[in-house]
Formats: C-alpha cells, structure tokens, sequence
C-alpha cells in the first residue's frame, strides 16, 4: 500500500517566501490497484510521483511505500526502496550511446546483477514489450513508442511491484498512445501496482480504472467515464 498522510509540498523562492504545492494532502493506493492521476499542469500530479519514490520529501506529513516511511527512512535505504519501483518518463531519458539491449540492461547492472542473469532478463523483458527483435537498435533508430517500449522494459527488468508513469504517452500521436497504455494495462493485470499521471482524458475514459483529481490542492476521486 501506498499512503500519503496529511502532505504538505511547500518549495522556497529566492525571496524569502514559499510556494505551496499543495497542503495536508492524505490518500491511498492499494497494492495491485490501478490508479490515474489527472489535474492541469503545476498541479501536483509530478511532485506526487516523486514523493512515492522519495525524490522528495514532504514539507510535514508523512508519505508510506510499503514497509518505508518518509520521516525515518535513511540516506542508504532510499536505493532499496526504488529498487521496488519502476518509473516511466515523458522524454524516454534512454542513454543515446547503447543500444536497446544495453538500455535495459543498465538498470540490471545498477543493482547489482550481472552475467547470464542479466541477458536472460534483459531478452525476457523485450520480448514483453514486443522488441526482442530491435535489441541492437539504438534509440534514434526507433520511433517514439518504441523508445517508450523500452522505458517500459527498463522500469520493469526489476521485477517491481510499483510502475509509476509520468504522463507515458505525452509525446505520442493517439494510436501509438492507446496502444502503450494497453501495454502498461497489461502489466497491472498481471499484479503490478501502478500510478498513471495523464492529460489524456480520451483515454481514461476508454479504459476506465480509479481515477484521482487534484482540485483545490487536494485529491479527489472522480467517475472516469465523465471526463
């Protein structure tokens, strides 16, 4: 479970002042849910994501993962943590100088494996994403949903038990969008908790699944199928 407990987010400006993200913020996410994450831009939707893999640490309240809490992790256990997180970015972030195989393969090798271990991982993830074929392509050799399919296959060579997305088919024309977000739906259906940040109402509405709005500086749930 995920829990965010009367969060505050306030980031200090160069006069002195305070910009307030939002205050007293509390909500939830249930281990296997699916959840969108809606608002207008400068709402929140980004700061949320990366108090939930504690990039960010709450001006007061407190923010929950699992067995981690944001007021008494430490410096060191910050690394385990995301170790049980995937993230997925708007701008892909792919290192341009390797190839796919090697892209995938970097977030294996950052935790510590390395070997057989890692190929068999890497060629098992590409194939779920359908680019086990492209795996020596470099990411200016691939279109825009294929470097996200590699976003993908990165945030998840880990096995998590997290993915978090941030607005994931923002750069992408609408065919190519709805078929990363069956993509991303697929792996929830197969037991992965996640937290979709979108614009893209069209597509919450086709594929409905609990929905939280920020209005006012607060969460709110809202029926998908009105957006």
């Amino acid at each position: 479970m995920i829990q965010f407990q009367n969060v505050t987010v306030a980031h200090s400006l160069p006069n002195g002042g305070s910009r307030i993200v939002f205050e007293n913020l509390s909500a939830y996410v249930e281990r296997g849910e699916m959840v969108y994450l809606i608002g207008p831009t400068g709402s929140g939707k980004t700061t949320l994501l990366r108090l939930t893999y504690m990039d960010l640490i709450p001006s007061s309240g407190r923010v929950i993962v699992g067995n981690y809490f944001s007021d008494t992790i430490k410096d060191h256990q910050i690394p385990m943590l995301r170790r049980s997180l995937g993230v997925v970015f708007q701008d892909f972030q792919l290192l341009p100088d390797r190839n796919v195989f090697d892209n995938v393969a970097f977030a294996l090798y950052a935790t510590g494996k390395s070997g057989a271990r890692v190929k068999t991982r890497v060629m098992q993830v590409l194939s779920r994403v359908g680019l086990s074929h492209k795996r020596n392509r470099f990411p200016h050799e691939l279109s825009g949903g294929e470097q996200q399919r590699v976003v993908i296959a990165r945030a998840v060579a880990n096995e998590p038990w997290i993915l978090l997305a941030d607005e994931p088919t923002g750069n992408l024309d609408p065919t190519v969008a709805e078929e990363t977000l069956k993509l991303l739906i697929s792996l929830h259906r197969q037991g992965m908790t996640m937290i979709l940040a979108t614009h893209d109402y069209r597509l919450v509405r086709t594929y409905p699944a609990r929905t939280l709005a920020f209005m006012n500086g607060q969460l709110v749930e809202v029926d998908p199928t009105t957006l």
